[in-house]
């Protein structure tokens, strides 16, 4: 005799038994810059705070192009305290943060990879000043 066969809705129910997953690695690799454009408020004040950094970190100051022998320009300053120092930091030393741009990348590493470039729109901090901020701080991103 045949046996009949019972509809799966009206089988008795199972418990779900429980999976551990494992983490699935997609292969995405994800790097987000950040760029910040500053401007000097106090040239003085760079110039006696770079002097110093260069003192305490020679090799950095050497990258920039600054030697015993060579004086620090107020560009390298400016640069040999922004590599040394955070935004924060570099308020009290006479520099200030105009604009900020943050730039992300994503690329996949599968057999057929695929990238993507997003350069966000800049954020201008810049606040009433007694500078004005570069021509180039307002223009649109």
């Amino acid at each position: 005799m045949a046996q009949r066969l019972t509809h799966p809705s009206l089988l008795p129910a199972v418990p779900a038994q429980e999976i551990r997953r494992r983490p699935l690695s997609l292969g995405v690799h994800v790097q987000r810059i950040e760029i910040e454009d500053l401007v000097v408020t106090d040239h003085r004040l760079v110039l006696a705070h770079a002097r110093t950094a260069a003192r305490q970190d020679p090799d950095t100051a050497a990258l920039l192009g600054h030697s015993p022998t060579t004086p620090l320009t107020l560009q390298a300053a400016a640069a040999l305290l922004a590599a040394l120092h955070t935004t924060d930091e570099l308020t009290g030393m006479g520099m200030r943060t105009v604009r900020t741009t943050t730039r992300t990348t994503a690329a996949t590493q599968h057999p057929t990879p695929s990238s993507w470039n997003c350069p966000t729109h800049p954020t201008r901090t810049t606040d009433a000043h007694p500078h004005p901020a570069p021509a180039w701080a307002s223009r649109p991103g």
